[in-house]
């Protein structure tokens, strides 16, 4: 799950506020490929996040060296429930059981919620940054090309061009999966999850966050909210 490297604006980004948005935008995805599939009970999946900070002094965190955004990127390597892509559309196979195009199903459609939460949580991001409404209304599924969404997209519309024969039918999924990719970023638990793993990739010192560190990071955000969660019934009680 790769961000575009050029962020699809019409206005200039500082690298710092650039360099956030980014780490907002890969612990989206890795928020969703484990809590979202969690909430689903999906099998667990296996990815990384690769940070690529070509000049950054080995050590040193990024949010206090001095770098331009052509010297830095990060992507979340694996995560997909769908490693190969079937041939054939799996709404007209005749090769599947149901049993079997049932998950096949579930595991497209996990994905591409996956994919969207991206460039969705990195929109939210700017728009608490600045202080400006985040609705499904404004930001619509085209308005994730300016948050570095468009090769998610791209991997998007390849998913739905081989599950999927019809384009109208394509078009009420999509829209389908992205109201469901916006639920999960609404959730403040899931919100909160996301925040923390970007903070930690953004003062990470080394160019590799293991899956077992991202989830250990959002495990903490979620054992944090229970704890309150039972203080407050016991000040209740």
């Amino acid at each position: 799950m790769k961000r575009n490297h050029q962020t699809d604006t019409s206005y200039v980004i500082n690298d710092q506020d650039l360099f956030k948005q980014i780490t907002f935008h890969e612990a989206g995805h890795a928020a969703a490929i484990y809590l979202c599939n969690k909430q689903k009970q999906l099998p667990p999946v296996h990815f990384q996040i690769i940070i690529k900070a070509s000049k950054r002094q080995k050590g040193s965190l990024l949010d206090t060296c001095r770098l331009g955004y052509e010297h830095f990127a990060a992507v979340v390597e694996g995560g997909r429930l769908i490693h190969s892509l079937p041939v054939a559309l799996i709404e007209s196979a005749h090769y599947f059981s149901d049993v079997e195009q049932d998950a096949y199903q579930t595991a497209f459609e996990a994905d591409v919620i996956n994919l969207l939460v991206g460039p969705l949580a990195e929109a939210k991001h700017v728009a608490l940054r600045d202080n400006e409404q985040f609705t499904a209304q404004l930001v619509n599924i085209n308005a994730l090309h300016y948050y570095g969404g468009t090769s998610d997209l791209e991997q998007v519309y390849e998913y739905l061009d081989i599950f999927i024969a019809t384009k109208s039918r394509q078009q009420e999924k999509l829209v389908e999966l992205f109201g469901k990719a916006f639920q999960f970023i609404s959730s403040p638990i899931y919100w909160q999850a996301i925040e923390r793993l970007a903070d930690y990739i953004l003062k990470n010192r080394e160019n590799i966050i293991s899956c077992e560190e991202s989830i250990a990071v959002m495990d903490e955000s979620g054992m944090r909210q229970k704890r309150q969660a039972i203080q407050a019934l016991r000040l209740v009680n």
